[in-house]
């Protein structure tokens, strides 16, 4: 990849970008007040499972199919994925992270003048923040699987990032786990790219409980 794209890339997947991610745990939070995650050994299993399960055969694989469908301007088939990815997220908390941070990304890349982001904003509708993310990433030129690998290391660093605020973990453990990770996330691209339409979804049953308690946890760090 040149040097431009992988530029873009860095500054997409970047932390500082203003679209709130930071504020969500994912059912992190419920998992560690319920402990079902209480040190860095459960902390790497919980992460390390939703890498090679959700985001693999979901997220992912969706990701790819809109960046595609991007490249050829494929509105249609846009909205059919922005549709299914949206109908895949397993309870309320996590379906209004995924709106509020795909609009977020949409108001951040209108001000960037990246063509359709603003029309995604004006509709103010359910899209996906990996909608917006492939938008950015045909725009900048990214290439697919520089996409998905940098989607999926925002992901991880989120994750154990709250982690360590969450139960708590020291910021060596916090390290070792995303050195350990980052390591699976090839095969997780590659596999991802190699699924078919069919093979795409999985069902995550303690993600999606630990989100829907997470909804009505009374003391709570991360947003709802």
């Amino acid at each position: 990849m040149h040097l431009t794209p992988l530029l873009h890339l860095l500054h997409l997947v970047s932390p500082t970008l203003p679209v709130g991610m930071f504020a969500y745990s994912q059912g992190l939070e419920s998992a560690t007040h319920q402990q079902w995650i209480q040190d860095e050994a459960s902390t790497q299993t919980w992460i390390t499972g939703l890498l090679q399960n959700t985001l693999t055969y979901l997220d992912l694989a969706i990701l790819a199919r809109l960046h595609h469908a991007w490249q050829n301007n494929d509105l249609e088939q846009i909205e059919e994925w922005n549709s299914y990815l949206y109908a895949s997220r397993e309870s309320a908390e996590l379906r209004a992270e995924d709106k509020h941070l795909g609009l977020a990304l949409a108001r951040l890349l209108k001000e960037l003048n990246i063509p359709h982001a603003q029309d995604f904003y004006q509709q103010q509708k359910a899209t996906c923040y990996a909608t917006l993310f492939s938008l950015a990433a045909v725009h900048w030129q990214i290439p697919v699987t520089e996409t998905l690998t940098g989607y999926a290391w925002s992901w991880l660093e989120n994750q154990t990032m709250a982690a360590v605020k969450l139960i708590p973990l020291g910021q060596t453990a916090g390290q070792r786990i995303l050195l350990h990770t980052q390591m699976l996330i090839p095969q997780c691209v590659e596999r991802s790219l190699q699924l078919t339409d069919a093979e795409i979804g999985i069902f995550s049953p303690m993600l999606a409980i630990s989100s829907a308690l997470h909804e009505t946890q009374y003391s709570r760090l991360f947003r709802s």
